[in-house]
């Protein structure tokens, strides 16, 4: 679900660049984070088992808070903060990676769905701030114009959350202007029941996500519910002022997918903490544990900066590209820390029924998407803030 843009977005000309405020209100997701994480957790083996996660656990996602965190207050939304919420977000990762995985994508959605014309918001946010949206980011199938919309076919595959949202979000191609120029890329939103899902996703890690296929077959979709690509990827929005709904996509960075890794490392570092006792706490594993715990904090703080870049809307080609830089080498670091974790647990922690085992499959899965890998932006756009552009 990553988009790479190739080049270093500059910052929206009509969005200020200046520093937002950072004593800015709690909305009390951090409470709800909380008591999810520890649903969550209570949950946690039995939805790795069955590949979705419980009802409780999504009912649970909705009440915290996280699909209305950064909707429009004048629609009941709190327009949270990136910080706010990546701290959430990891906290409900240390139960549960998928439930994090999935909270975050909630919220981060209706960012997205944010740069739809009025009249979607109105359908989607009209009846009450709580809908869950999923998204399938990466371009597939078709649409054409049709009066006063598209005709939409093709499928998507790793729909995360796809199994409770209300709506998807999909990208297509279009026809470029006038029919003759090259193929333009748009998203379209459709209400569930105008799509149907295969159940295709049978990764052995984040099993919970229920990352399926979303599969559409000539459906129309009015045209308030689709918009440009490029709207989101400058972060230019015309329906919204709300500054979470005005910031280039380049400077998420992938901090919708490396929080809840954050969260479960901190939950594997956890989990051996409570192993590690009698004959198994030698010098080696002691060792082991702060070598691992130093990886972890060392990676927390370098996602908590992303957010901090986000908050201030330090969206300068730097930040942008440091923020891309960031993710995907807190993904690596968390890898190394899980590795070492599972050395030091021993046979015991790899047990079905220790969490660590279900940890060390969670990260090693989530730090394999797209949007955490150096090349798919971060070598390129951080390289020529380090070394200047090529040439």
């Amino acid at each position: 679900m990553s988009v790479d843009t190739g080049v270093a977005a500059p910052a929206p000309a009509s969005v200020s660049t200046a520093p937002a405020s950072l004593a800015a209100p709690s909305t009390g997701l951090a409470d709800a984070a909380v008591r999810l994480r520890d649903l969550a957790a209570a949950h946690a083996a039995d939805a790795d088992t069955a590949r979705g996660l419980y009802r409780e656990v999504t009912h649970g996602i909705r009440e915290a808070g996280f699909a209305r965190h950064f909707v429009s207050a004048r629609f009941g939304g709190t327009e949270g903060t990136f910080a706010e919420l990546t701290r959430a977000v990891m906290t409900v990762g240390e139960g549960c990676a998928a439930s994090a995985w999935c909270a975050s994508l909630a919220a981060y959605s209706a960012r997205f769905a944010a740069h739809l014309p009025e009249a979607g918001h109105q359908e989607l946010w009209g009846a009450g701030p709580d809908t869950v949206v999923a998204t399938g980011l990466m371009p597939a199938g078709r649409a054409v114009p049709e009066n006063g919309g598209w005709r939409l076919t093709g499928r998507w595959a790793y729909v995360s959350a796809v199994d409770f949202a209300d709506w998807v979000m999909v990208c297509a191609a279009v026809p470029g202007a006038g029919g003759e120029g090259p193929p333009q890329l748009r998203f379209f939103t459709l209400p569930r029941g105008a799509y149907s899902v295969l159940e295709t996703w049978d990764s052995i890690g984040m099993r919970a996500t229920g990352s399926h296929t979303v599969v559409v077959e000539n459906a129309f979709v009015p045209e308030h519910l689709t918009f440009d690509r490029t709207d989101m990827l400058t972060g230019r929005n015309g329906f919204s002022p709300v500054p979470s709904h005005n910031v280039p996509f380049q400077a998420v960075g992938g901090l919708t997918f490396i929080a809840p890794v954050a969260g479960a490392a901190t939950g594997a570092l956890a989990a051996v903490a409570d192993s590690v006792t009698g004959r198994r706490r030698t010098q080696t594993a002691e060792l082991t544990v702060v070598r691992a715990s130093g990886l972890v904090d060392a990676a927390r703080h370098l996602v908590e900066q992303n957010a901090q870049v986000l908050d201030e809307r330090l969206f300068t080609p730097e930040h942008m590209a440091r923020n891309e830089r960031n993710a995907t080498f807190a993904a690596e670091i968390l890898r190394e820390a899980v590795t070492l974790l599972v050395g030091a647990a021993g046979t015991g922690g790899l047990g079905e029924k220790h969490p660590l085992q279900r940890h060390w499959r969670d990260i090693t899965s989530a730090t394999s998407h797209v949007a955490l890998q150096y090349d798919t932006a971060a070598r390129k756009n951080y390289s020529a803030v380090l070394l200047g552009p090529e040439g």
